[in-house]
């Protein structure tokens, strides 16, 4: 209801403020509508056709301009980032500011690891095969716009049914030797982040580099963070048709978890810890090698040599919230922590070839290419560590419980074409071929390696088409399916125990992602896009309860079941003059979705129970982000309103939590922000805000993994100040 009052008045103040716009004189009306064009294309926009090899045709994205956006970006609060991006489910796994956690369309939010993600269009998932999680936490600061393309745009960057996400970084100043830039934001909780840049152009040579840290005690007793991160650009133009790029990312951090809660815990004080010794902390090193070559007028080449290399690492008591962390009276310590390292090697080589070209009267534009991956996961796991309480990586007893490699060599093949059929009409087919494998090997000192599935094969031809129709010069007609997959991964086929055994004929995710919509502008003012959607997800994995040749059961991890989303996505923006200076916006994000099990079974502890119209976990029916932009010279603030309902943890539709508080019902959550930004001159920019003004208590997701199944507490009311200075 409060949705549906919140649009209807949001409605009616366009009509009456469109209605106002009459009266204006028709030279101070021509001035206002230059400034609300501009100020439409400063937050938020579509990629062009065509952009580094890839085709955009016909397919759901959009293009956040962070400059245009306010947002407390020191902490990359994502429901402010992604405010006018309907769908975006943020888990808020902590507030750090470490890591964003999103999906779309009913997929897992967990580090965003449904998605290609990309820092200029660079692959930054740890190991897209073994662990496609993204470790690498680079500054909001350093980029200056996030790119989005959803699933129907998989097959020419991965296959992964979220789509893909690009983080842009900012660009070498190109008139001037040497630019410094430096943002620095103080806040709540004792937020302190600095981030320092520089950048330049000398002849044939630019340059970019930022070194970065930030610190913050946590919203929770002991969940401090210490963040620091470095990067470096160098360009060299050979002429106007060939350049080359060469970067290195790195970022590191260390995160202290506070543990999960129950509900009887997060009732009496969400901020509250049941954990003082457990800690987090990745190290994660990006190099790239980018070369931009234009064969001729038609033809241009990209080629792309990178990896992804560090390590991720752990040291907790890993137990369920009710399980007290104290010390023995008998000892007078406390119990030994379990050490976890990862450490990732992943390489990844991708050419594109982009081609112009006629058949007959028909343009057309031809974008074609492989990539090519070679990865090696170690994981190092059980490891017994000390009884301190310092982040300690020691061990007290040799050797790991489980020491064990995941190696992965992997070709992907693809091609998509754009056809002009006329000048208001495109068609693009695709195709992408993924073939390769993933051999594990090594010790899991509970159990026989054989046994596992230790060679998981990936060979997929995946298709996909998109259209759309010029309704008009501002308006437009569009829609595509796509097949898409994910892979299974590691964690998937190890053991939790030697009571769980593993199907050796594990089967990757294998759906589609499907859309239709319309998008545009209407009297100059009104931006919108609405589509619909459909995601369908076969072999979702999961466990049940089997019984052995003695009548013992155990359980048993294989592919129980598929799930169907169906959904409505829809952004409206109205922006409007006040007076020949004071601009508003008014604005919704708001989608629907309906995410269900069509076909499968789970264990409940002792059977198996049928999960068929059962809700997908984790996926709220509702999100919607309404809010009202204000615009004055060089000042401008956001109010936004976010709504996400309520919520299971698990596929059974678990409503009473036990007492550990891991699986169970999450309830619906009202959240009000309010952001602002001034630009005082060409030096100074000043941005601040509150973030969950009413100071509610809530919680986004129990997780069933990292960081621990239970409740993690969301942040409460916190406020920032940023001063940023460049010359």
């Amino acid at each position: 209801m409060r949705k549906i009052t919140l649009l209807v008045t949001s409605f009616t103040i366009f009509n009456i403020a469109f209605g106002q716009t009459q009266k204006d004189t028709t030279k101070t009306k021509g001035l206002k509508e230059v400034v609300i064009k501009a100020w439409q294309r400063r937050d938020i926009a579509q990629l062009p056709e065509e952009q580094n090899g890839f085709l955009n045709s016909g397919k759901k994205n959009k293009v956040i301009t962070l400059s245009g956006t306010n947002a407390n970006i020191a902490i990359k609060t994502g429901r402010q980032l992604f405010a006018k991006i309907p769908g975006v489910f943020v888990y808020d796994m902590d507030g750090s500011g470490n890591q964003l956690n999103i999906s779309t369309r009913g997929l897992d939010p967990h580090r965003s690891w449904e998605f290609n993600i990309r820092q200029n269009g660079i692959i930054i998932n740890s190991d897209m095969y073994g662990y496609p999680a993204s470790h690498y936490s680079a500054p909001m600061e350093s980029f200056e716009k996030i790119e989005l393309v959803r699933g129907t745009g998989s097959l020419q960057y991965g296959a992964q049914f979220g789509g893909m996400i690009n983080y842009n970084a900012k660009k070498p100043d190109t008139s001037k030797a040497f630019t410094f830039e430096s943002v620095n934001t103080i806040g709540s909780f004792n937020l302190l982040s600095s981030y320092n840049a520089i950048s330049g152009t000398h002849n044939k040579i630019s340059y970019y580099a930022y070194y970065y840290r930030r610190h913050s005690d946590g919203y929770r007793d002991n969940s401090q963070s210490d963040a620091n991160a470095q990067f470096v650009q160098l360009n060299y133009q050979f002429n106007s048709n060939i350049s080359i790029k060469a970067e290195l990312g790195r970022s590191k951090y260390l995160y202290h978890i506070p543990g999960p809660l129950n509900d009887s815990m997060f009732n009496a004080d969400p901020t509250m810890s049941t954990r003082s010794r457990n800690y987090f902390s990745p190290d994660i090193y990006v190099p790239s090698i980018t070369l931009n070559w234009k064969l001729s007028q038609q033809t241009k080449v990209n080629l792309t040599t990178s990896g992804v290399f560090g390590s991720r690492s752990s040291v907790q008591l890993d137990a369920f919230a009710n399980v007290p962390d104290t010390i023995n009276p008998v000892t007078g310590t406390y119990k030994n922590r379990q050490v976890d390292i990862d450490r990732f090697n992943s390489r990844t080589v991708e050419f594109r070839l982009l081609h112009h070209y006629k058949i007959g009267k028909i343009q057309s534009k031809l974008a074609t290419g492989f990539a090519y991956m070679n990865n090696n996961l170690q994981r190092k796991q059980l490891g017994v560590g000390t009884t301190g309480t310092d982040y300690d990586l020691t061990l007290t007893t040799p050797d790991f419980g489980r020491d064990v490699h995941f190696k992965t060599n992997n070709i992907a093949l693809f091609a998509e074409n754009i056809f002009h059929i006329n000048s208001r009409w495109t068609v693009s087919p695709g195709i992408r071929f993924e073939n390769g494998n993933s051999k594990m090997n090594g010790v899991i000192k509970y159990y026989t390696v054989n046994s596992l599935p230790t060679t998981i094969k990936h060979n997929f031809a995946l298709l996909g088409i998109s259209s759309q129709y010029l309704l008009d010069k501002e308006n437009t007609l569009y829609g595509g399916i796509s097949q898409a997959y994910r892979p299974v991964i590691f964690k998937d086929i190890v053991p939790a125990s030697t009571y769980e055994q593993i199907d050796k004929n594990l089967k990757d995710a294998f759906g589609y992602n499907a859309e239709i919509g319309v998008r545009g502008k209407l009297f100059n003012r009104l931006q919108y896009d609405i589509n619909y959607f459909r995601v369908l997800y076969k072999n979702r994995l999961g466990t049940l309860v089997l019984q052995d040749n003695a009548g013992q059961p155990y359980t048993y991890k294989t592919n129980i079941g598929n799930s169907l989303t169906n959904g409505v996505e829809m952004f409206v923006q109205y922006k409007f003059p006040i007076t020949n200076k004071l601009f508003a916006g008014l604005f919704t994000s708001t989608s629907f979705m309906d995410a269900k099990y069509i076909t499968g079974q789970v264990s409940t502890g002792t059977a198996n129970k049928s999960i068929v119209g059962n809700k997908v976990e984790a996926v709220p029916e509702w999100i919607s982000r309404n809010g009202i932009d204000i615009l004055y010279k060089g000042f401008s603030c956001t109010i936004l309103y976010s709504y996400t309902s309520s919520t299971f943890s698990d596929a059974l539709n678990t409503v009473t939590p036990p007492a550990s508080g891991a699986k169970g019902f999450t309830p619906a959550y009202s959240i009000w922000d309010f952001n602002a930004s001034l630009k005082t001159n060409s030096l100074f920019t000043i941005r601040a805000g509150i973030s969950n003004i009413f100071n509610k208590q809530y919680f986004t997701k129990r997780p069933t993994f990292y960081p621990g199944p239970g409740i993690w507490s969301s942040d409460g009311r916190n406020v920032y100040v940023t001063l940023g200075i460049k010359f």
